[in-house]
């Protein structure tokens, strides 16, 4: 009987250097997903989520060492994480983590129900699990390591932040793209286009992410790399939206070719 060769999975330099390049491993992705969905993760998606995890991390850090700067300071602080938010909408992601951060607790305002009874920070945290803040320790490593390559340095509790944020953004992008898996496609989620009244609607670009991304392709078990494109035209909007597609759409083609 003639010894069969054992299959060994691709790998090599290429393939080495663009994962090094993520602060936040494929595994970590893995992880976060076993905790919302029993879905399996291809590698082309684990990919695209750690590299859209890592666009978002990388606009707030910039967006906070330019307000760091004003100040002629070289470590970032939460402080400049609020303004870097209140500066671009765009990067207010992760808000599940506000409820748990004394940053935002000045700042989320009161919260009353029907009754006009004021509702206490345990309450409006809620008990849904896992809302990412549990495994927002996981994340810390790849953040310092996003802050290294950026050249700046952060207090403690702004790195604290910085997971907390990058651990919920990671986990409700997991638990759309499952949705998205389950349902076929991106079902709750539409663009608007402006209109001069008495004229035709526009037909949406056939370049339109969100158009493309409106169906899916493929089993129903696994989630690939579209689902996670998907996935992202529900969790943000705007320049970033765009550069986060296209940056992992990069990431993913990439990986592939190697």
């Amino acid at each position: 009987m003639t010894a069969q060769p054992r299959r060994t999975e691709r790998s090599g330099p290429q393939i080495a250097s663009v994962v090094t390049e993520l602060p936040f491993t494929p595994q970590l992705v893995r992880a976060v997903f076993r905790d919302v969905t029993s879905l399996h993760v291809s590698r082309s998606a684990a990919w695209a989520a750690a590299s859209v995890t890592r666009t978002v991390l990388t606009e707030i850090i910039e967006g906070a060492r330019s307000a760091a700067a004003e100040e002629v300071r070289k470590r970032l602080t939460p402080q400049d994480l609020i303004s870097a938010i209140d500066r671009n909408i765009e990067v207010e992601v992760g808000s599940a983590w506000y409820l748990h951060s004394p940053t935002f607790h000045g700042l989320m305002g009161e919260l009353r129900n029907a009754d006009g009874v004021l509702v206490s920070l345990r309450e409006r945290r809620g008990t849904r699990t896992p809302s990412g803040v549990a495994g927002a320790h996981r994340f810390e490593t790849g953040v310092r390591r996003l802050l290294k390559s950026r050249g700046v340095r952060a207090v403690p509790a702004m790195v604290r932040d910085l997971d907390g944020i990058a651990s919920v953004f990671l986990t409700a992008l997991a638990r759309d793209a499952a949705m998205v898996v389950r349902e076929g496609g991106v079902k709750r989620f539409g663009t608007v286009h402006l209109t001069v009244p008495g004229e035709p609607a526009p037909a949406p670009p056939l370049k339109d992410p969100v158009f493309a991304l409106s169906t899916r392709r493929g089993d129903g078990r696994t989630v690939g790399g579209d689902d996670i494109l998907a996935a992202v035209t529900m969790q943000l909007f705007g320049d970033i939206r765009q550069r986060a597609i296209t940056e992992a759409a990069d990431m993913t083609r990439n990986t592939s070719a190697n």
